[in-house]
């Protein structure tokens, strides 16, 4: 019968997971921007990443850290900012913050670089509508 190690590890990785929540908290209390969008990012949580950008834009000189921060992210974490934010711009809501990141994604990645990401087509093709 294995349903008692099933169990542990389900309730070890629902700590987990409430260890990484409060972590996110605590990031976003403390201001740490970079490990915040990390995170969130690492947990796939498109909602909590927008919550983390529209934090940093609402500091003073916000489109500035927002750049900051986006372009410190790795391909792959960039990657995922991509296909989150198509999301965010369907939404009038959250297209501003949405449109922001994508300016600073075009800006500091070259179009080589930008054509490599996965996905690109798909999103571009989303973006396009709404942009």
């Amino acid at each position: 019968d294995v349903t008692e190690i099933e169990e542990k590890e389900a309730q070890a990785k629902q700590e987990e997971q409430i260890m990484k929540e409060q972590e996110l908290s605590n990031l976003l209390h403390e201001k740490r921007y970079l490990k915040a969008l990390g995170l969130a990012i690492s947990l796939d949580r498109p909602h909590t990443v927008l919550t983390v950008v529209k934090a940093i834009l609402k500091e003073p000189e916000g489109r500035r850290h927002l750049e900051e921060n986006i372009v410190r992210l790795r391909k792959d974490q960039k990657e995922a900012v991509l296909g989150f934010l198509v999301t965010w711009n369907t939404n009038s809501r959250n297209c501003h913050e949405a449109q922001a990141v994508m300016e600073t994604l075009l800006k500091h990645e070259a179009p080589d670089s930008l054509l490599q990401f996965s996905g690109i087509k798909s999103a571009v093709e989303s973006l396009l509508p709404y942009t």
